[in-house]
């Protein structure tokens, strides 16, 4: 065993979520519907619980687990949601975010362009987790996201 292994492995970059669900069977099913998920791999402890499961969505992994809250891990319902956000960027985020309601994620901002330059959303699963949802748009500079972001919104020093 002289093979150097790779301290991030091939496939994953150095920030991966991993997600506690109630029921994370179903919720690879809805993350295939709403996001176009592919799984890759899914560990079933001896209970049935998903102890491990890894999925593909764009070219990025997402891992999760059933919720085992007797070994400190809770689902987000349980928590009565999650205050992180999973932030995809996808081609046409408008279609993205379509899928996603119309696989059952619950809309809680609408599809708009942004003062940063992106098309952007914003959903909740139907396992507690919140997704935001963006297409890039245009690349801006610190100064005309501020002007942008002062003319989206007047608390922040802009007209009315």
């Amino acid at each position: 065993m002289d093979k150097k292994v790779q301290a991030v492995p091939e496939g994953f970059h150095s920030i991966t979520p991993h997600l506690v669900c109630e029921n994370a069977a179903a919720a690879i099913d809805f993350y295939v519907k709403a996001f176009g998920a592919v799984e890759l791999s899914r560990m079933p402890g001896p209970d049935g619980k998903l102890m491990h499961a890894e999925l593909r969505i764009g070219d990025s992994r997402l891992m999760l687990a059933d919720a085992f809250p007797d070994y400190g891990a809770p689902g987000a319902l349980a928590l009565k949601g999650s205050p992180v956000f999973i932030h995809l960027y996808v081609p046409d985020a408008d279609a993205i975010f379509n899928q996603a309601v119309q696989a059952g994620a619950t809309p809680t901002m609408p599809m708009a362009d942004m003062f940063w330059g992106d098309r952007y959303g914003q959903l909740q699963d139907p396992f507690g987790h919140r997704w935001s949802v963006a297409t890039h748009l245009q690349d801006l500079t610190p100064e005309q996201m501020q002007e942008g972001m002062k003319n989206m919104m007047p608390e922040c020093g802009g007209q009315q």
